[in-house]
């Protein structure tokens, strides 16, 4: 792909380098996304029915059993070229902050630091009752588990409807928009709130947007640069054309 000497001069002289992933870069490892996990025995409920607080308190169970599911096909998933990319740009980067709205964790196992999980990560697991992290807990077959220190059912440690972001992570997060030379915005819609609008504090503040997604979305019309196509293709090529194999 022929990428323009002005977005490359950006990546290269930028001092601070924010990037914000979505669905699609999962969608590459053949992790379905949200709306794709309702399928087969799940395809019945809707989503609030097995990602809010209403719907754990009605069906503690079913609300465990579908996200052990899809804990168990993120376990099988690996990083994929896209997230690799990401790794390699974080090196090449002055400051570097990674912002993701997925919660199948793989920008960490991909080897990247500088990780603010806006949506939690599906690997984790919090009391439902004290919100702390929990590791360990008696495997008594309860379904679902209860917290050692409480008694409370443990829930995945994911930010489900109705429920505000985690705050720390938010903060950082629009920090760096406002605060970055150059944003990417990776395999995400930018519909969804408050994630959606990190890109366009990031125009605001006067940043070198690059938009790299498949199908246009909200945001292409105003961005200075857009890369139509699947970030596994994509992000290579572009850390390549910027620094070099080794560089």
């Amino acid at each position: 792909m022929d990428f323009s000497p002005a977005m490359i001069t950006a990546l290269r002289q930028a001092s601070h380098i924010a990037v914000l992933t979505g669905a699609g870069i999962s969608a590459e490892s053949q992790i379905p996304t949200f709306r794709e996990s309702h399928t087969g025995l799940y395809a019945k409920y809707n989503p609030q029915e097995l990602a809010s607080p209403e719907g754990f308190r009605k069906d503690p169970k079913l609300v465990w059993e579908w996200y052990a599911w899809r804990r168990s096909m993120v376990t099988k998933a690996e990083p994929n070229p896209g997230h690799k990319a990401l790794v390699d740009m974080e090196k090449h980067a002055k400051n570097f902050t990674l912002i993701t709205q997925n919660v199948d964790g793989l920008h960490i196992r991909a080897g990247s630091k500088n990780v603010l999980e806006l949506h939690g990560n599906l690997m984790k697991t919090r009391c439902s009752q004290e919100n702390t992290l929990v590791t360990e807990w008696e495997d008594d077959k309860t379904i679902p588990p209860k917290c050692p220190t409480c008694g409370a059912f443990l829930r995945p440690d994911v930010v489900w409807f109705g429920e505000k972001l985690p705050t720390i992570p938010l903060q950082k997060a629009t920090l760096a928009a406002t605060s970055c030379q150059v944003f990417l915005s990776i395999g995400t819609s930018t519909i969804v709130e408050p994630a959606a609008s990190l890109p366009f504090l990031a125009l605001h503040q006067g940043a070198d947007v690059i938009e790299v997604n498949p199908e246009p979305t909200p945001l292409s019309k105003q961005v200075a640069f857009t890369l139509r196509g699947a970030a596994g293709i994509i992000l290579p090529e572009l850390v390549q054309a910027a620094w070099g194999l080794g560089g």
